[in-house]
């Protein structure tokens, strides 16, 4: 008996309950990630342990990933680094420089909307746009 992983149900399990958040702000992951937390009060750090490697063009592109853990709460803030080398997470959002996935738990529009103008806020950001699971065609990229 052979037993099939269905890759696509594992996408939609991973991204089950999660909002997306595509953002476009030319700035270092570092200085983006300093003034969310300085700024508006999260605590993104570099999570190593989530690191994506893409393979493309005889190569092995890595797009890092940021997470800030929200107190009492089962909600996880995940910053994606869209861009690498002139490779991207998600080749289908070029234009996106970070895309910030919440997960976890339930987050209601009030909310929602809170982190996009709180994002818009910030100096450099250009445009804060929720992506919908069915315009992200290669979204497995971005499971961990």
């Amino acid at each position: 008996m052979k037993l099939r992983l269905n890759i696509e149900e594992l996408n939609d399990d991973f991204f089950e309950d999660t909002r997306l958040l595509g953002i476009i702000a030319p700035l270092k992951n570092y200085q983006f990630c300093w003034q969310l937390n300085s700024l508006l009060g999260f605590d993104f750090r570099l999570n190593n342990d989530y690191e994506i490697p893409l393979r493309r063009k005889d190569r092995t592109y890595h797009f890092s990933i940021y997470q800030s853990q929200e107190a009492n709460s089962f909600l996880s803030h995940y910053l994606y680094h869209n861009h690498c080398d002139g490779e991207y997470l998600l080749p289908e959002f070029k234009h996106m420089d970070f895309l910030w996935l919440m997960k976890g738990d339930l987050v209601d529009d009030d909310k929602c909307n809170w982190i996009r103008q709180a994002i818009k806020s910030i100096a450099g950001v250009q445009l804060v746009a929720e992506l919908t699971n069915e315009q992200i065609k290669t979204k497995g990229n971005m499971v961990f």
